[in-house]
């Protein structure tokens, strides 16, 4: 057994599965990618919440598709199960861009919820066998704990999706609900952010940016959620500044990537090594749902 803990046969079959899949990292990452853009034009009516919800869970479907895509390829894909991520993520779009009906079936939403609980099952495993258990060093370096959250979230969206435009009677206990759902999901999105961020000790003042704004807004939404009479003004505008945050952190990580030796000529390394960079649009995708749901409260509010 090597010093490490890793046999040298199972380094030997990692680096083989990571070179085969390399070849597909172009693939799955323009598909992530190109998922995310379609997510933007997800209707030609984005101002209903129902298709902003669901251009929520594209944009997280997306993401997840391209950034799972990257670290299990860069994990080797010695597991098996690291082939459901993006796969799922891709289903997770699938179901985002359907026109939802009563009639539709929710097994693609169901597959991602129920794929994504097992994710965060084999992430925390990865991280309790490690040596030190649940220590800094081990989230910091071994599997995202948080990341398959992304999943359930992108799948939890769908259905909500479906509930509104189906029973638009009953929306008002859905849109609280969702109000909820998204600022907690916001909430827990911005620990693993932080936690990454405090991995790289915070050496760019914008790095505070997405575990200070994220975190409030997610708050208000909380509030929003048990007082929906309050003030919607200051959910809103933390919500676009949110939005806004996923663009200018994908900028951002294109920007860390070009620091890395070779920069972009040279993705196949700085690619992986670098911030992820699929990752910062995913607060977009939450701050759409959450958009959508105060829309929803106001409306019932109004009546």
């Amino acid at each position: 057994m090597h010093p490490t803990g890793i046999s040298p046969s199972n380094t030997v079959r990692r680096t083989a599965h990571r070179r085969r899949g390399t070849g597909l990292a172009p693939v799955l990452i323009a598909g992530g990618v190109l998922a995310a853009l379609m997510a933007t034009r997800v209707r030609r009516r984005p101002a209903v919440p129902a298709q902003r919800v669901r251009a929520g869970a594209a944009i997280l479907g997306g993401s997840v598709l391209a950034d799972s895509a990257m670290e299990h390829l860069r994990g080797g894909l010695y597991n098996p199960a690291m082939y459901a991520a993006p796969a799922l993520g891709a289903v997770s779009v699938i179901s985002a861009l359907r026109q939802g009906s009563a009639s539709h079936a929710s097994r693609g939403p169901v597959a991602s919820i129920v794929g994504g609980l097992a994710g965060l099952g084999f992430h925390s495993y990865d991280i309790l066998r490690r040596v030190g258990g649940v220590s800094f060093n081990n989230l910091f370096y071994a599997a995202p704990i948080g990341a398959p959250g992304a999943l359930v979230i992108s799948g939890a969206l769908n259905l909500f999706a479906d509930q509104i435009e189906n029973a638009p009677s009953n929306s008002r206990p859905t849109a609280r609900v969702l109000a909820g759902v998204t600022g907690a999901s916001l909430l827990a999105e911005t620990a693993e952010v932080g936690l990454l961020h405090f991995r790289g000790s915070f050496q760019n003042p914008a790095m505070f940016l997405p575990v200070t704004i994220p975190p409030i807004a997610g708050a208000l939404l909380l509030a929003k959620a048990a007082r929906p009479d309050m003030s919607s003004r200051p959910v809103r505008e933390f919500l676009k500044a949110t939005a806004l945050l996923g663009f200018v952190g994908t900028g951002f990580h294109i920007y860390g990537v070009s620091r890395h030796m070779g920069g972009w000529r040279n993705w196949r390394q700085t690619a992986f090594d670098g911030p992820p960079v699929p990752a910062p649009i995913s607060f977009t995708g939450l701050a759409l749902a959450g958009s959508a749901a105060v829309d929803l409260i106001e409306k019932e509010e109004t009546r």
